[in-house]
């Protein structure tokens, strides 16, 4: 029969350390503090880098949107979208209507008498 010896004084630390036992360095290379201070500004610029072309490629910040100021307005009896829209149109009443089906969230042309509107105001 053979015999299996343990050893006693190992002890598989795990990633974790021990109040007890010596730190040891993977790599066995010291650096210093100012060496964890070049490789922290290092990283952190890096980051900062990388962040920025993310950033520019995905075009953040490219599209400036305008603020569109808005008239509320009760439908009239007997009032269309149409003739809502070109009461209050400059130009293009289709765009008009069409403007006001996006802002109010309308699925169709129709209009209810005593129905509230968004009017999107031009200029």
């Amino acid at each position: 029969m053979s015999t299996v010896s343990l050893a006693s004084n190992t002890s598989v630390l795990q990633g974790f350390s021990s109040p007890f036992t010596q730190s040891i360095n993977p790599s066995g290379a010291s650096i210093t503090r100012r060496g964890r201070l070049a490789r922290t500004l290092f990283v952190a610029s890096l980051t900062v880098v990388l962040v920025a072309g993310f950033a520019a490629q995905s075009g953040a910040g490219d599209e400036v949107v305008a603020t569109t100021s808005y008239v509320s307005v009760v439908v009239p009896g007997g009032a269309t979208l149409w003739s809502v829209a070109s009461a209050y149109a400059s130009g293009d009443v289709q765009a008009m209507v069409e403007a006001i089906r996006e802002a109010n969230n309308l699925r169709g042309y129709d209009v209810q008498a005593g129905q509230k509107l968004r009017i999107p105001s031009e200029g």
